[in-house]
Protein backbone atom coordinates (compact mmCIF):
# COMPACT_ATOMS: atom_id res chain seq x y z
CA UNK A 1 0.00 0.00 0.00
CA UNK A 2 1.60 3.24 -0.67
CA UNK A 3 1.57 5.66 2.03
CA UNK A 4 1.13 9.32 1.27
CA UNK A 5 3.83 11.90 1.91
CA UNK A 6 2.42 15.20 3.27
CA UNK A 7 4.23 18.56 3.13
CA UNK A 8 5.23 19.91 6.17
CA UNK A 9 3.66 23.74 4.98
CA UNK A 10 0.16 21.18 4.93
CA UNK A 11 0.94 20.09 8.25
CA UNK A 12 1.13 23.51 9.67
CA UNK A 13 -1.85 24.65 7.98
CA UNK A 14 -3.53 21.86 9.62
CA UNK A 15 -2.22 22.52 13.05
CA UNK A 16 -3.97 26.23 12.57
CA UNK A 17 -7.30 25.06 11.81
CA UNK A 18 -7.54 22.98 14.39
CA UNK A 19 -6.43 25.52 16.68
CA UNK A 20 -8.95 28.04 15.27
CA UNK A 21 -11.78 25.17 16.28
CA UNK A 22 -10.66 25.92 19.52
CA UNK A 23 -10.73 29.14 19.81
CA UNK A 24 -13.96 29.54 18.69
CA UNK A 25 -15.58 27.13 20.94
CA UNK A 26 -13.39 28.65 23.98
CA UNK A 27 -11.61 25.67 24.55
CA UNK A 28 -7.78 26.99 24.28
CA UNK A 29 -6.04 23.92 26.55
CA UNK A 30 -3.09 24.01 29.06
CA UNK A 31 -1.59 20.43 28.81
CA UNK A 32 -0.86 19.65 32.12
CA UNK A 33 1.76 16.30 32.53
CA UNK A 34 0.54 14.14 34.89
CA UNK A 35 2.10 10.24 35.18
CA UNK A 36 2.67 8.75 32.19
CA UNK A 37 -0.68 10.83 31.08
CA UNK A 38 -1.27 14.20 29.66
CA UNK A 39 -4.67 16.26 30.68
CA UNK A 40 -6.11 19.09 29.30
CA UNK A 41 -7.47 22.32 31.18
CA UNK A 42 -9.08 24.82 29.73
CA UNK A 43 -8.38 28.86 30.74
CA UNK A 44 -11.38 29.50 33.17
CA UNK A 45 -11.75 30.42 36.74
CA UNK A 46 -12.48 26.36 37.68
CA UNK A 47 -9.31 25.03 39.67
CA UNK A 48 -7.66 22.81 37.87
CA UNK A 49 -8.79 19.43 40.28
CA UNK A 50 -12.44 20.51 39.14
CA UNK A 51 -11.49 21.01 35.65
CA UNK A 52 -10.27 17.45 35.42
CA UNK A 53 -13.46 16.19 37.75
CA UNK A 54 -15.49 17.85 34.81
CA UNK A 55 -13.92 16.02 32.14
CA UNK A 56 -14.29 12.99 33.91
CA UNK A 57 -18.07 13.20 34.44
CA UNK A 58 -18.65 14.02 30.72
CA UNK A 59 -16.69 10.86 29.71
CA UNK A 60 -17.32 7.98 32.29
CA UNK A 61 -21.26 8.93 32.55
CA UNK A 62 -21.61 9.59 28.95
CA UNK A 63 -20.34 6.40 27.89
CA UNK A 64 -22.49 4.71 31.21
CA UNK A 65 -25.39 6.47 29.90
CA UNK A 66 -24.76 5.03 26.18
CA UNK A 67 -23.90 1.34 27.34
CA UNK A 68 -27.28 1.45 29.57
CA UNK A 69 -29.33 2.52 26.39
CA UNK A 70 -27.85 1.88 23.00
CA UNK A 71 -27.84 3.95 20.26
CA UNK A 72 -31.28 3.53 19.39
CA UNK A 73 -33.05 4.42 22.32
CA UNK A 74 -31.33 7.26 23.49
CA UNK A 75 -28.72 9.69 22.44
CA UNK A 76 -27.41 11.71 25.61
CA UNK A 77 -24.91 14.34 25.70
CA UNK A 78 -23.77 15.05 28.93
CA UNK A 79 -21.78 18.55 29.72
CA UNK A 80 -20.40 19.07 33.31
CA UNK A 81 -18.94 22.35 34.50
CA UNK A 82 -18.15 23.00 37.87
CA UNK A 83 -20.04 19.47 38.63
CA UNK A 84 -23.33 21.15 38.07
CA UNK A 85 -24.35 18.47 34.79
CA UNK A 86 -26.56 19.14 31.91
CA UNK A 87 -28.10 16.90 29.87
CA UNK A 88 -29.28 16.98 26.58
CA UNK A 89 -30.45 15.02 23.25
CA UNK A 90 -33.38 12.22 23.13
CA UNK A 91 -34.79 9.40 24.56
CA UNK A 92 -37.43 7.02 23.44
CA UNK A 93 -39.62 7.25 26.68
CA UNK A 94 -40.09 9.36 29.82
CA UNK A 95 -38.98 6.37 31.65
CA UNK A 96 -35.26 6.66 29.49
CA UNK A 97 -35.65 10.16 30.52
CA UNK A 98 -35.70 9.53 34.17
CA UNK A 99 -33.56 6.61 34.40
CA UNK A 100 -30.73 9.15 32.25
CA UNK A 101 -31.02 12.02 35.27
CA UNK A 102 -31.06 9.08 38.24
CA UNK A 103 -27.65 7.60 36.69
CA UNK A 104 -26.31 11.47 36.35
CA UNK A 105 -27.56 12.12 40.20
CA UNK A 106 -26.11 8.65 41.28
CA UNK A 107 -22.80 9.73 39.61
CA UNK A 108 -19.68 10.53 42.37
CA UNK A 109 -19.01 14.18 42.63
CA UNK A 110 -21.99 15.47 40.56
CA UNK A 111 -23.46 18.03 42.52
CA UNK A 112 -26.47 19.50 40.83
CA UNK A 113 -28.18 17.64 37.19
CA UNK A 114 -30.33 19.85 34.69
CA UNK A 115 -32.48 17.57 32.75
CA UNK A 116 -33.11 19.15 29.25
CA UNK A 117 -33.81 15.58 27.36
CA UNK A 118 -36.67 15.10 25.10
CA UNK A 119 -39.03 12.32 24.11
CA UNK A 120 -38.33 11.44 20.70
CA UNK A 121 -36.58 10.45 17.75
CA UNK A 122 -32.82 11.18 18.34
CA UNK A 123 -31.42 14.59 16.31
CA UNK A 124 -30.72 14.15 12.71
CA UNK A 125 -27.28 14.61 11.35
CA UNK A 126 -28.26 17.94 9.75
CA UNK A 127 -30.22 19.34 13.49
CA UNK A 128 -26.28 18.37 14.69
CA UNK A 129 -24.72 20.30 12.25
CA UNK A 130 -26.71 23.17 12.58
CA UNK A 131 -26.47 23.04 16.58
CA UNK A 132 -22.69 22.75 15.80
CA UNK A 133 -22.83 26.07 13.76
CA UNK A 134 -25.12 28.19 15.93
CA UNK A 135 -22.47 27.34 18.79
CA UNK A 136 -19.95 28.25 17.15
CA UNK A 137 -21.25 31.45 15.90
CA UNK A 138 -22.80 31.85 19.50
CA UNK A 139 -18.78 31.72 20.89
CA UNK A 140 -17.21 33.58 18.20
CA UNK A 141 -19.90 36.74 19.51
CA UNK A 142 -18.99 35.61 23.01
CA UNK A 143 -15.36 36.36 22.10
CA UNK A 144 -16.00 39.83 20.54
CA UNK A 145 -18.27 41.28 23.02
CA UNK A 146 -17.11 43.81 26.04
CA UNK A 147 -17.40 42.89 29.35
CA UNK A 148 -17.42 38.94 29.79
CA UNK A 149 -14.44 36.13 28.90
CA UNK A 150 -15.87 33.93 26.70
CA UNK A 151 -13.69 30.98 28.43
CA UNK A 152 -15.90 31.58 31.30
CA UNK A 153 -18.92 30.65 29.01
CA UNK A 154 -19.63 27.25 27.80
CA UNK A 155 -22.24 27.05 24.96
CA UNK A 156 -24.27 24.00 24.54
CA UNK A 157 -26.90 24.09 21.36
CA UNK A 158 -29.75 21.28 20.89
CA UNK A 159 -32.21 21.96 18.58
CA UNK A 160 -31.73 25.99 18.41
CA UNK A 161 -32.22 26.07 22.04
CA UNK A 162 -28.94 27.57 23.53
CA UNK A 163 -27.51 26.17 26.77
CA UNK A 164 -25.40 28.76 29.11
CA UNK A 165 -23.00 27.60 32.18
CA UNK A 166 -20.41 28.78 33.46
CA UNK A 167 -18.97 31.14 37.04
CA UNK A 168 -20.54 34.36 36.10
CA UNK A 169 -21.63 37.30 37.96
CA UNK A 170 -25.29 38.55 37.16
CA UNK A 171 -23.65 41.51 34.84
CA UNK A 172 -21.79 39.18 32.48
CA UNK A 173 -25.06 36.46 32.69
CA UNK A 174 -26.83 39.37 31.35
CA UNK A 175 -24.78 40.32 28.84
CA UNK A 176 -24.32 36.64 27.83
CA UNK A 177 -28.01 36.11 27.69
CA UNK A 178 -28.23 39.11 25.17
CA UNK A 179 -25.76 37.66 22.62
CA UNK A 180 -27.66 34.49 22.76
CA UNK A 181 -30.94 35.43 22.10
CA UNK A 182 -29.52 37.62 18.88
CA UNK A 183 -27.58 35.03 17.57
CA UNK A 184 -29.02 33.48 14.30
CA UNK A 185 -30.85 30.78 14.37
CA UNK A 186 -31.00 30.47 18.51
CA UNK A 187 -34.64 30.43 19.35
CA UNK A 188 -34.55 29.72 23.03
CA UNK A 189 -31.65 30.70 25.55
CA UNK A 190 -31.78 28.84 29.01
CA UNK A 191 -29.06 29.60 31.45
CA UNK A 192 -27.36 26.93 33.65
CA UNK A 193 -25.14 29.60 35.07
CA UNK A 194 -23.55 29.69 38.75
CA UNK A 195 -23.84 33.24 39.79
CA UNK A 196 -21.09 34.34 42.02
CA UNK A 197 -20.10 38.01 43.15
CA UNK A 198 -17.86 40.59 41.49
CA UNK A 199 -15.12 39.61 44.26
CA UNK A 200 -15.65 36.14 43.64
CA UNK A 201 -15.09 36.71 40.35
CA UNK A 202 -11.45 38.46 40.56
CA UNK A 203 -10.73 36.26 43.09
CA UNK A 204 -11.46 32.90 40.37
CA UNK A 205 -10.00 34.33 37.33
CA UNK A 206 -6.64 33.67 36.23
CA UNK A 207 -4.19 36.46 36.19
CA UNK A 208 -3.60 37.93 32.80
CA UNK A 209 -0.79 36.21 30.31
CA UNK A 210 2.88 37.18 31.71
CA UNK A 211 1.85 38.21 34.96
CA UNK A 212 3.74 36.45 37.64
CA UNK A 213 2.68 38.48 40.46
CA UNK A 214 -0.93 38.20 40.41
CA UNK A 215 -2.17 35.52 43.35
CA UNK A 216 -3.60 32.29 42.32
CA UNK A 217 -7.06 31.25 42.55
CA UNK A 218 -7.86 29.46 45.64
CA UNK A 219 -9.68 25.96 44.51
CA UNK A 220 -13.15 25.87 46.38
Amino acid sequence: MKRQLISPNLKLIAATASLAVLVLQGCVPIVAAGVGTGVAATIDRRPYGTQVTDNEIEIKLGNQISSKFGDTRARVVVTSFNRWVLLTGQTADEAGKAEAERMARAYPNVAQVFNELTVGWPASLTTRSNDTLITSNLKARLINTDGISANDIKVVTERNTAFLMGLVTQREASIAVDVARTTKGVERVVQVFQIISDEEAKRLSPPPAGDQSAPAATPR
